[in-house]
C-alpha cells in the first residue's frame, strides 16, 4: 500500500448488529451478514445456491464462474472453501439470495438495497456493498485471527493484500503496551 493510499471505510460488528437488526428483508438482511461474516464480493453473495452449503462440514463452497450457469462468482474464476460462521449458519435457509432470472444475478439490487438500508438505519452514507467485505476481513484481523487464515477466508491471492486491513489503532498499541488487552 503506498503511503497516499487510503484505508477502506468499514462497520463495526455492533454497527453490522444494528444494520441486520434494522433490515426486515431477510434476504436483503442475509446478504449483508454473508458479506460481513464470511467476506465476500457482492458477486459471490448472489452466486451462492443451496447446493454450495455442507452443513455436515460447516463448509460454504465459494464458486468461479460457470459460464453454463451464467454465474460470474469468485474473483480470476477460483473456487475456495470457507467455514460457514455460526451467524450465517442460521440463515441459509434465505439462499439463494440473488436473482435467478436477472443478468447480473441481482448485484445492482443488493448493492441499492444495502446503500439505502446503510442511511436508514446508520445514517452513512460513505459505504458501499463491498465495505462489507472490507470490514469482515477488519473483524476478523481484530478478533486475533493470522493474516494467513484471513487470506484464506477471503480468497486474496497475495497476503500484501490481506494486509491491507491491518489497522493500527493507537489505543489498540496503548493497550498491548500496558497490558491491558
Amino acid at each position: 500500500m503506498t503511503t497516499n493510499q487510503k484505508l477502506p471505510e468499514v462497520l463495526t460488528e455492533k454497527e453490522m448488529i444494528q444494520l441486520l437488526k434494522g433490515t426486515k428483508n431477510n434476504k436483503h438482511r442475509f446478504a449483508f451478514a454473508l458479506g460481513f461474516y464470511e467476506a465476500l464480493r457482492v458477486s459471490e453473495v448472489a452466486c451462492l445456491l443451496p447446493e454450495h452449503v455442507n452443513k455436515e462440514s460447516k463448509l460454504l463452497l465459494i464458486k468461479g464462474s460457470d459460464a453454463s450457469k451464467g454465474l460470474k462468482g469468485a474473483k480470476r474464476g477460483k473456487d475456495r472453501n470457507i467455514p460457514i460462521s455460526p451467524e450465517i449458519m442460521r440463515g441459509l435457509k434465505f439462499l439463494p439470495v440473488g436473482s435467478l432470472k436477472a443478468k447480473d444475478r441481482g448485484i445492482r439490487a443488493l448493492q441499492i438495497a444495502f446503500k439505502k438500508q446503510l442511511l436508514k438505519v446508520l445514517d452513512r452514507t460513505d459505504l458501499s456493498f463491498h465495505s462489507l467485505r472490507h470490514s469482515g476481513v477488519t473483524h476478523y484481523l481484530n478478533k486475533g485471527w493470522s493474516s494467513l487464515e484471513v487470506q484464506r477466508l477471503a480468497g486474496h491471492s497475495r497476503i500484501a493484500t490481506t494486509e491491507i486491513y491491518t489497522h493500527i489503532n493507537p489505543q489498540n498499541l496503548v493497550n498491548r503496551m500496558w497490558g491491558e488487552e
